[in-house]
């Protein structure tokens, strides 16, 4: 997989898929195989550029404090370095806060935006989860075993874990096979959750947006969704009604016909 140095770091990236670029930020601790379920049907109409943010995956993990506004800027020179002049752009929950900064900063190098259990600014609840995340990682030092136990009851409702328990550890294999972040660099990237707040920023959002939620997410749930659709003109929400927070595993079909059907809206 390629890399490019930009804002300082080596940032790593795969290109898959012909037609317009569409750029996907990964979520917390995660590097960009995490979309494995979605770019073979994305790619089909878009060439589909995965990263790894800072601090996980094989791109650089300084020392330093981390934002999701930072990680916006990683991602916009990254883009230009790339040779990219515009993209669709979308990330889930990590991905998407790094996106509403990425669009309300650099404008013209976001042709659509798609924002998956994403939420304005970090309030007590959400403060709370994230909070055990971070007491489990340093607790158990593993950031895979962290997200398996910890994580992952937030992403998949109780339905799945009862109807597909093979699944479940089929997703807990795969996250073991990736390149786990170390505890530090985590809790860097954490710190970043945070702090995110991007309730000044969201009306620079020129994009058109989708907004989409799961019916089951706790963590950020529909509670979001009006701070979100209030500020961000040009948007739209969707509600998968059988999900948490990981829609993009818990109902792959529905998820890719759905962000396909308007990532394709918006392409030439």
């Amino acid at each position: 997989m390629p890399l490019v140095h930009a804002n300082n770091i080596d940032i790593n990236y795969e290109v898959q898929g012909e037609g317009e670029p569409l750029v996907l930020i990964p979520y917390l601790a995660a590097d960009q195989a995490c979309y494995a379920f979605q770019v073979a049907d994305y790619a089909k109409r878009f060439t589909c550029y995965t990263v790894d943010l800072r601090g996980a995956g094989l791109s650089g993990k300084p020392e330093g404090v981390y934002t999701t506004e930072l990680f916006a800027d990683d991602v916009a020179a990254f883009m230009r370095s790339a040779g990219i002049t515009s993209a669709h752009v979308s990330g889930l929950s990590l991905g998407a806060a790094t996106g509403m900064w990425l669009a309300a900063k650099y404008p013209s190098l976001v042709k659509s935006l798609s924002l998956h259990s994403g939420w304005d600014a970090t309030d007590p609840y959400l403060r709370v989860v994230v909070e055990t995340w971070r007491t489990m990682a340093k607790g158990l030092g593993s950031v895979a075993d962290m997200i398996i136990q910890g994580i992952f009851p937030w992403c998949f409702t109780p339905e799945l874990y009862e109807a597909k328990p093979e699944y479940i550890d089929s997703l807990a294999d795969f996250v073991r096979s990736r390149p786990m972040p170390p505890v530090d660099a985590f809790l860097r990237q954490s710190d970043a959750v945070l702090a995110h707040d991007a309730t000044e920023v969201l009306g620079r959002i020129q994009a058109p947006t989708q907004i989409t939620f799961g019916r089951f997410d706790a963590a950020v749930s529909t509670r979001f969704a009006g701070p979100l659709t209030e500020a961000i003109k040009d948007s739209e929400v969707l509600v998968f009604e059988d999900c948490a927070h990981a829609a993009i595993y818990e109902n792959v079909e529905e998820f890719n016909a759905r962000t396909l059907a308007f990532l394709t809206r918006h392409a030439a």
